[in-house]
């Protein structure tokens, strides 16, 4: 009984350890390029996620937005700062891709970007950047000085 014991504590040990180790730090829109390009590198359609930041801008949580189709999808700008407040992130970064290739931001995602930036405003966390993903690289809103 003993031993069982001792082996339950240790796995307890362990998993707090790697999940310390897996919540990466984000310092740059390359370093958040990096974490998501590969969820959404290559999809068909346009997808939307939020990435969820500690104030020492380590990652508390990815979070799946929205699924669309080839040329949009839809956001509710409320859900997102919802799950902002429960994981008790003081930052946000958006990202969404664009399957077509194109690396320009449209008027929409400009407009959703300030939308969401003035809302989460309201209850102290702060959208860093938002980035658009396409199979060529990225674009960062905030590298543009668009945030």
């Amino acid at each position: 009984k003993a031993i069982s014991i001792v082996a339950a504590l240790e796995l307890g040990r362990r998993r707090k350890n790697a999940d310390m180790q897996a919540k990466p730090q984000i310092t740059s829109s390359a370093d958040a390029y990096t974490l998501m390009r590969p969820v959404m590198e290559d999809l068909p359609h346009e997808e939307f996620w939020a990435v969820f930041l500690s104030r020492s801008n380590k990652v508390l949580e990815k979070h799946h937005a929205s699924k669309g189709g080839v040329s949009g999808t839809v956001i509710d700008v409320r859900l997102i700062l919802r799950e902002a407040i429960l994981t008790r992130a003081s930052s946000i970064i958006l990202f969404h891709n664009h399957p077509s290739g194109n690396l320009k931001p449209s008027s929409q995602d400009t407009s959703l970007t300030r939308k969401i930036s003035q809302a989460a405003e309201l209850v102290d966390v702060k959208v860093i950047d938002h980035l658009i993903i396409t199979d060529a690289g990225y674009y960062s809103f905030a590298d543009e000085g668009m945030l």
